[in-house]
């Protein structure tokens, strides 16, 4: 009897691409890796009606769900609407209460809407004026697995992150945390497996760990 084969959907963090999961391999034949990828929203859209529309990129039955920082987030989402097998977040949060500190503060004071998302088309012009290689790192770093600069998709997810009223972690939901990371301190987070030295894109620099551990936490 051939063993049945399982789907494993990834999806990257805000504005990002696939290729954040250029390293991540699951042994062949039992697992079959699908990449999904960001769509610019409609005019006002609800983070539950873009959820709905993703959701119908998925075409297999109890699927497995992995999603990165607000991917993490849109994938919590899309379970409402699919029946799937195992949810897995990254570098994410489960709950509006897992949210640091500052960008409670943030969607309170409503600052989020000062935030220049224009200037993330313009990332030639930051390379210009780059200094120090640390500077100039990361800016590879943004125009290797940045695929999404349009300001309107950028002020549409900030705005659903920051105002994402979720009480509640969906049952059985898996979350893998990195312990350095800055965007989402861990001191905020509850019920996660850690990743030491683990930051916000552990997805990339930690994938040896995923590639050794996700084939068994899948399969749990």
């Amino acid at each position: 009897m051939s063993q049945e084969i399982i789907h494993v959907y990834l999806m990257p963090g805000m504005a990002a691409s696939p290729l954040i999961f250029e390293n991540i391999k699951l042994p062949k034949p039992q697992f079959k890796i699908h990449y999904l990828e960001w769509m610019l929203p409609k005019e006002n859209e609800l983070l539950s009606d873009y959820a709905f529309r993703m959701s119908k990129k998925i075409e297999h039955s109890n699927p497995v769900l992995l999603g990165v920082s607000f991917g993490g987030i849109l994938v919590q989402e899309m379970c409402k609407y699919l029946d799937v097998s195992k949810l897995i977040i990254v570098s994410s949060v489960k709950s509006k209460q897992e949210l640091p500190l500052k960008m409670q503060l943030a969607k309170s004071t409503g600052a989020y809407k000062l935030v220049p998302t224009q200037l993330a088309s313009k990332i030639e012009v930051f390379e210009k004026y780059a200094f120090g290689k640390t500077m100039a790192k990361r800016l590879e770093l943004y125009k290797k697995y940045l695929s999404v600069n349009d300001s309107k998709y950028l002020s549409w997810a900030i705005k659903e992150v920051l105002c994402w009223e979720q009480q509640n972690p969906p049952k059985g939901i898996v979350h893998i945390h990195g312990d350095k990371d800055p965007v989402f301190p861990i001191k905020y987070i509850t019920d996660c497996t850690i990743i030491k030295g683990g930051t916000h894109i552990a997805i990339i620099n930690k994938y040896k760990w995923f590639n050794e551990n996700l084939p068994k936490i899948i399969l749990d």
